[in-house]
C-alpha cells in the first residue's frame, strides 16, 4: 500500500530519508487497523473484560489438569483420570495439542497467562479475517468493518477455549483455497500437514474436511446462470484436488490416538445427545439475544450489498455461505464457524458498494498516534494477578474445594468440577460430559441437579458430601434430609451461597464463617 509521509504529496514528496521510509511502511494503514482490532476483545469479549464475567468458563481448569498429567506422566491419557464415579472409563483427550499453550503460558505468568493466551487466540482470528478480507477486497478500510464484525459474532467462543485455537486452522485452510483461487495452486500441498496439526488440536478438523470436499465437489462443474460464473477444474487441476483430499485424509492418523480420535467427532454427533441438549452453547441461535441481532444484522448487510450492486458468485462460495448460516442457526456456538467463512467475502462487498474512495493514502504520523493510543489501552486494562485471582474466588468456591479431603466422595455441580480435578479433588461430574455419557451415568446426573431420584443417586454412588449452590433443588432436599447438616458456606459471584453439605457420620471441617459443624447453618451470610 503506498504511504504519504506527513506534509508532503506523493508528487511531493520525492526521496525520502531512509528512516523516514521505514517509518512509513512500518505505521502504514495495516498497522492502525491491526491496533484498533486488537484492543477490540478486551472491550467486548465477556471474560476479558474485568467489568463483566473474567475467567469463567469452567472447562479451563481441567484442560489445565490434563496438559500437566501429560507433561508430568509422559503418557496420554487413555482412561478418566478425574472422577470417582467413571474411573477407568475409556476417554480420550481429542485436545491434548490446544490445551498446551495454556499451560505453559499458566506456568509462566499464572493466571494472567490464562488471560494473555485468550486474548492473543482472539486477536489472531480477528487479524485473520481482517487480512483474508484485505486479500479479497484490497481495500483496508473496507477489511477493518468487517473484521470488526465478525469480532462481534466470534465473541460465543470469546473464553480460554481450545475450539478458539482450531480456528484459527480453519482461517488457514481457507486462506489457502483463497489464495489457490488467485494462481498459487501448490499452497494446496501445505493442507496434508494442518490437518495433521488440526486433528491434535480440536474436532473441528472434520469441519474442515467437509469444506475442502464442497469446494472440490463445487470445481468439478462448469456453471454460467445468473449471479453464478464458475468454470470446471481441467483434468490435472482435478486430480491434484483429489491427491490433495486423499493426503489431508491420511494425515489425520498421525495422532496419539489413531482411528479412535478420527472417530471422535462422529462418536459426538451420533452418541451424545444427551450432552449437546444439556449444553447451552449447542442449543439454537436465540434471535432475541444480541448475537442473533448481530448475525440478521451481518445477513442483512451482505444481501443488502450485493442488492445494490451485484457481482459474479462461485457456487463454492455460496454452498460456504449457505453451510455458515445454517449451522449458526441451527447451533449457537457455530457463530463462530459462520464468522470465519463470511465476514471476508462481507469485506469485498462493502469495498464494491460502500468504500468508494480508495484507502491507499494514508498519515504515517496519525497511525503512529493510533498504534500508541491503542497501546496504552491495551496496558492499561491488562488485569494484574491479585484481580484475577479475586475474580477466580468470586467465581469458585476456592476455600471449600481446597477443604475436600481425598477420601470424599463429593457430589459436585458439574461447573465445579474442572475447578475440583485442577485442585486434585475428587470429583463426581465435570464438564467433560461425553466421558460420563458413555458410561451410562450422565441422565442420572441430569436429573439428580432436579431434584429427581437424588437419593437414588447418593447411595448407589455412596455419596457422603454434596458441594452445590444454595438455591438447587439438592440443596433444599439436603437441608430437610435426616442425617445431612451444612459443613461449610462460600459466598459465590451472584448472591447464591455454595454449600457443602457432609453426612452426620463425616467429621466436619471448620466453617469459613469460623463455626464448625451445623453452626454453620445459622451464621448469616458474608
Amino acid at each position: 500500500m503506498d504511504v504519504t509521509p506527513v506534509g508532503q504529496t506523493a508528487s511531493s514528496a520525492g526521496n525520502p530519508a531512509p528512516l523516514v521510509r521505514i517509518f512509513n511502511r512500518i505505521f502504514s494503514r495495516h498497522a492502525m487497523d491491526i491496533a484498533l482490532l486488537m484492543i477490540v476483545p478486551m472491550l467486548i469479549a465477556p471474560t476479558l473484560n474485568f467489568s463483566r464475567t473474567l475467567m469463567v468458563d469452567p472447562d479451563i481448569w481441567w484442560h489445565l489438569a490434563d496438559a500437566r498429567l501429560l507433561l508430568t506422566t509422559h503418557h496420554f491419557i487413555q482412561t478418566d483420570p478425574y472422577s470417582f464415579i467413571v474411573v477407568g472409563q475409556r476417554w480420550l483427550n481429542w485436545e491434548w495439542l490446544a490445551e498446551l499453550p495454556y499451560w505453559f503460558s499458566y506456568q509462566a505468568f499464572g493466571l494472567r497467562g490464562i488471560y494473555l493466551v485468550t486474548w492473543l487466540v482472539m486477536c489472531a482470528n480477528a487479524l485473520f479475517l481482517y487480512w483474508r478480507g484485505y486479500r479479497l477486497s484490497r481495500h483496508a478500510g473496507a477489511a477493518l468493518w468487517a473484521a470488526a464484525i465478525g469480532i462481534v459474532l466470534i465473541m460465543v467462543n470469546s473464553g480460554p477455549r481450545t475450539i478458539a485455537i482450531a480456528y484459527l486452522a480453519m482461517s488457514a485452510e481457507l486462506l489457502i483455497l483463497e489464495t489457490v483461487e488467485q494462481g498459487k495452486v501448490w499452497l494446496l500441498w501445505l493442507l496434508p500437514p494442518l490437518f495433521c496439526l488440526w486433528i491434535n488440536l480440536h474436532g473441528t478438523w472434520l469441519i474442515g474436511i467437509v469444506l475442502l470436499a464442497l469446494y472440490i465437489a463445487c470445481g468439478l462443474f462448469q456453471l454460467k446462470l445468473g449471479v453464478f460464473e464458475q468454470e470446471a477444474f481441467t483434468a490435472s487441476q482435478r486430480n491434484r484436488m483429489f491427491a490433495v483430499l486423499a493426503a489431508s485424509v491420511a494425515a489425520l492418523i498421525v495422532n496419539p490416538y489413531g482411528w479412535r480420535l478420527m472417530w471422535e467427532p462422529f462418536d459426538m454427533a451420533l452418541k451424545q445427545q444427551a450432552s449437546l441438549s444439556y449444553i447451552g452453547e449447542w442449543q439454537p441461535l436465540n434471535l432475541s439475544m444480541g448475537e442473533g441481532k448481530f448475525a440478521v444484522a451481518a445477513i442483512f448487510l451482505m444481501v443488502l450489498a450485493n442488492g445494490v450492486r451485484s457481482r459474479k458468485w462461485k457456487v463454492y462460495e455460496f454452498a460456504f455461505i449457505f453451510l455458515g448460516w445454517y449451522a449458526a442457526f441451527a447451533h449457537l456456538r457455530f457463530l463462530f464457524f459462520a464468522a470465519v467463512l463470511t465476514t471476508p467475502m462481507l469485506a469485498r462487498d462493502f469495498a464494491r458498494v460502500f468504500c468508494i474512495e480508495s484507502d491507499e493514502k494514508t498519515i504515517p504520523a496519525m497511525n503512529a498516534l493510533m498504534v500508541a493510543g491503542a497501546v496504552c489501552v491495551i496496558f492499561f486494562m491488562f488485569p494484574k494477578e491479585a484481580e484475577l485471582k479475586k475474580m477466580q474466588a468470586m467465581m469458585f468456591p476456592m476455600k471449600t474445594i481446597q477443604a475436600i479431603q481425598p477420601g470424599w466422595r463429593t457430589l459436585n455441580w458439574d461447573y465445579l468440577g474442572g475447578m475440583m480435578d485442577f485442585q486434585s479433588k475428587p470429583s463426581a461430574f465435570d464438564t467433560r460430559l461425553d466421558v460420563f455419557e458413555h458410561a451410562g451415568v450422565l441422565p442420572g446426573y441430569l436429573a439428580a441437579i432436579k431434584g429427581m431420584y437424588l437419593f437414588e443417586v447418593i447411595e448407589k454412588y455412596r455419596i457422603d458430601h454434596a458441594l452445590i449452590q444454595e438455591s438447587t433443588p439438592i440443596s433444599y432436599l439436603l437441608k430437610h434430609a435426616p442425617g445431612w447438616h451444612i459443613a461449610m458456606r462460600e459466598e459465590a459471584w451472584n448472591g447464591d451461597d455454595y454449600v457443602l453439605y457432609a453426612k452426620d457420620s463425616q467429621p466436619t471441617p471448620v466453617s469459613t464463617s469460623g463455626s464448625p459443624g451445623t453452626a454453620a447453618a445459622n451464621q448469616p451470610r458474608p
